[in-house]
């Protein structure tokens, strides 16, 4: 039995404004091309399929159609289930209508742990795997809210009741197994951060729970456990070292920072109670390139992509000795008649020289620090700095609250 494990597609995601959906709508058709040409039995995507709780019309015309496709191609099962950028009740709603397609969604945690625990048939209506679909576990889940706990109370009771949830969705499946009375591999699917996980700058990946990550150990997986699917890192990875317990990764980098990073998903073959794992290279649908250096460097570098016929988004960071003010207007003129559009522009070394003092790098500062010596480049008057400092402090803890709650 063939299985393809893919996570964190963040359908609707946005580059520095301009929305992805040609790069998502490549990749989807690629999966498609993969499951027949590999005629794969079974899909797992593990969370964040979507990058908001409220999708576009285009990011679910995206997702049902390929849905469809996938239902008539020889994979014979699909198992989605909920990351912590998706709405649980958006994703759930046509569950009941998916199932008659073989394909089976869980949202959120139901009433009885037996939701989540899937037995997908073969073609002949036997049991052939058995799925832990366990989804982004969000804190009203696991854990129960005492006046004057700590923010230690909380973290534990997080790792906690994470690990007691498994153990109770893994001791069913053990029981449906023993009940088959025939070997039946065993799946454990989730969207969370594992100890030891790796994150990189620019990946996009948000803390799970406020606080803290709340990292939790593989040994959370019982040793029943044949393959677990995870998602919410954006790079493919081993859990523990464990060939058996991986991260697929997004398949399109999260940013600039991320291009030159390959992007994966994840195949696993079952027979005769072994399992082998292996990866599958995700074309580059998008070419993402960051220019860095002088104006010599940058207008060469533009003109050589140019000359090559690359179709790219390019990333300006401008570290030239010359300030130049038209710099926007000149970068939008090299990039003229080709195929390359700029979607950012950094000019770092005049906004360090404005805020950073000697010796100092803007990066390093506090956040109301810059804020005061932006006041100060502006020669704003005493008498106006306290009202917008208060409007800058508002402005920021609404902004981290809003971050808060699109966990």
């Amino acid at each position: 039995m063939r299985i393809i494990h893919t996570s964190d597609w963040h359908l609707g995601r946005s580059l520095y404004g301009r929305k992805r959906y040609e790069e998502h709508e490549a990749f989807l058709n690629w999966l498609l091309e993969l499951l027949n040409a590999e005629n794969i039995d079974v899909l797992l995507v593990a969370g964040d399929v979507f990058d908001n709780m409220a999708p576009s019309n285009r990011s679910q015309e995206m997702y049902y159609r390929f849905l469809c496709r996938a239902a008539e191609s020889p994979c014979r099962h699909v198992v989605i289930t909920a990351g912590n950028h998706d709405s649980p009740s958006f994703l759930s709603a046509p569950r009941d209508l998916l199932r008659h397609l073989h394909i089976h969604i869980v949202g959120a945690v139901g009433e009885s742990i037996d939701d989540e625990v899937l037995v997908l048939e073969d073609a002949r209506g036997e049991a052939e795997l058995i799925v832990c679909a366990v989804p982004y576990l969000r804190e009203r889940d696991i854990r129960s809210v005492e006046a004057g706990e700590s923010i230690e109370d909380k973290e534990r009771k997080v790792r906690e009741g994470i690990q007691r949830h498994y153990m109770q969705v893994c001791r069913r499946a053990e029981q449906i197994q023993t009940q088959l009375q025939r070997v039946v591999p065993i799946v454990a699917m989730g969207h969370l951060f594992a100890a030891g996980g790796l994150k990189f700058e620019g990946d996009g990946v948000r803390d799970l729970y406020v606080g803290t990550l709340a990292q939790v150990g593989a040994d959370i997986f019982p040793a029943s456990i044949d393959y677990a699917a995870l998602g919410h890192l954006h790079s493919p990875q081993m859990v523990a070292g464990n060939e058996k317990y991986r991260y697929s990764g997004s398949p399109l980098p999260m940013s600039f920072s991320e291009a030159n990073r390959e992007k994966m998903i994840m195949k696993a073959v079952f027979w005769e109670g072994a399992v082998k794992v292996s990866s599958i290279a995700v074309p580059a649908f998008k070419a993402l390139h960051t220019i860095r250096g002088n104006w010599e460097r940058i207008q060469a570098h533009v003109e050589k992509l140019k000359a090559e016929g690359i179709k790219a988004w390019l990333e300006i960071v401008y570290e030239g000795d010359e300030i130049i003010a038209n710099l926007r207007e000149r970068l939008d003129e090299a990039v003229a008649a080709g195929e390359l559009e700029i979607l950012r522009v950094g000019n770092l070394r005049v906004v360090e020289r404005s805020l950073a003092g000697e010796g100092e790098m803007l990066g390093e500062l506090d956040v109301n620090e810059v804020f005061g010596r932006c006041l100060d480049v502006y020669d704003i008057p005493s008498e106006q700095r306290e009202g917008l400092l208060a409007a800058y402090r508002e402005i920021i803890n609404a902004l981290d609250a809003e971050d808060l709650r699109a966990e």
